[in-house]
């Protein structure tokens, strides 16, 4: 059977976008070696104070970040604190979980990875059983869910496992690139292909059956059923 048009032709746009993107940024290193070639004693001086400045405010800004929560996955007590937290930090990732949903457990252990790698985002979880009302307005009714908040508003969502490559066994790249997708965090890697489908290739992760991945329905899962 012939191939999609419409996806040779696509893929044919993206790899000629890539070459254009790496010839541009050879043209720039090829710039700056050039520049860095050309300067004096004195320019090289002011480039490392520029430097090191930079370095210095880059620290600060990692040590304000530290002291408001983020570089830990942790907790937060009740639907009051969900709001302070997210005032007070640009990027928040919060898991919606509840202690009855295994998977709820598979998602902590990525958050606790990426919490300490991507520091620039506050990493929280909220039990939806303390949290009645903010499930409500955020409408909040399968476990587990993540939202990603910017700016203090809830830009996105990920519920259950859809977008993580349909599998409990999902890696925290996956995770991590699915949080990218969404500018959550800055994220260095290809968004254009996500880490699953290299992964199935290669035969390092299995699709379960469709219908037993996305979660459980929070109000059906919940204790007065």
């Amino acid at each position: 059977m012939a191939g999609n048009p419409s996806m040779a032709m696509l893929s044919k746009v993206l790899e000629q976008q890539m070459l254009q993107t790496t010839e541009m940024v050879e043209q720039q290193l090829d710039s700056e070696i050039g520049k860095l070639d050309n300067m004096d004693e004195d320019e090289l001086d002011k480039l490392r104070t520029k430097r090191l400045e930079a370095m210095k405010k880059a620290q600060l800004q990692k040590q304000e970040w530290l002291t408001k929560g983020h570089g830990e996955y942790r907790e937060i007590p009740s639907e009051k604190d969900f709001f302070q937290e997210v005032k007070e930090s640009k990027n928040v990732v919060c898991h919606f979980y509840k202690d009855t949903t295994f998977r709820c457990k598979i998602v902590d252990k990525h958050l606790a990875i990426l919490s300490k790698k991507h520091v620039e985002t506050k990493f929280i979880k909220l039990n939806v059983e303390k949290a009645p009302f903010l499930c409500e307005r955020l409408r909040i009714k399968i476990i587990p869910t993540l939202a990603l908040v910017k700016d203090g508003k809830t830009k996105d969502y990920i519920v259950g496992f859809d977008d993580l490559g349909c599998t409990d066994n999902f890696t925290t790249e996956t995770l991590e690139w699915r949080l990218g997708c969404s500018g959550i965090i800055n994220y260095s890697g290809n968004l254009m292909e996500p880490p699953y489908t290299t992964q199935r290739k290669s035969g390092r992760i299995a699709k379960m059956e469709k219908g037993s991945i996305r979660g459980k329905m929070y109000d059906s899962d919940s204790d007065e059923d």
